[in-house]
């Protein structure tokens, strides 16, 4: 998913750090989180029903039939699963949209990120790369 779907090298492997973030920003960082433990153990129904907005499932629903099967090669993909919170205000939160600064490292080179979110119900979901 975090390779093919949004364009990430990585999808990590240690957990993003939520202790230092209040409100909705450490619920958005457990989202980030959770999708990074969820790929890590390649458990691409998981990354659909609780990681991914709606739409992003839609999405990958329509190209595979299913967005687990849609995610279950590019889970094998991902050569490395480190990624964390860029430092400084690596989450912002506007109303029921948001966005986090992520860092990754694939083939020793380090990239950065921006993930956008939304909100579906009381739960913050990925829905896209900026």
């Amino acid at each position: 998913m975090c390779a093919a779907a949004f364009g990430l090298s990585a999808c990590g492997q240690a957990t993003v750090g939520t202790g230092s973030l209040q409100g909705d920003a450490k619920s958005v960082a457990q989202t980030i989180s959770d999708l990074q433990k969820d790929a890590q153990s390649r458990d691409q129904t998981k990354v659909c029903k609780n990681d991914l907005a709606s739409t992003v499932v839609a999405k990958l629903a329509a190209t595979s039939g299913s967005c687990p099967s849609a995610l279950s090669g590019q889970l094998k993909e991902i050569d490395n699963f480190d990624l964390s919170l860029a430092s400084g205000t690596a989450v912002q939160v506007n109303g029921a949209t948001a966005t986090a600064r992520v860092k990754s490292t694939s083939a020793g080179k380090t990239r950065y990120d921006t993930l956008t979110l939304v909100k579906e119900g009381n739960r913050w979901k990925v829905s896209g790369l900026q």
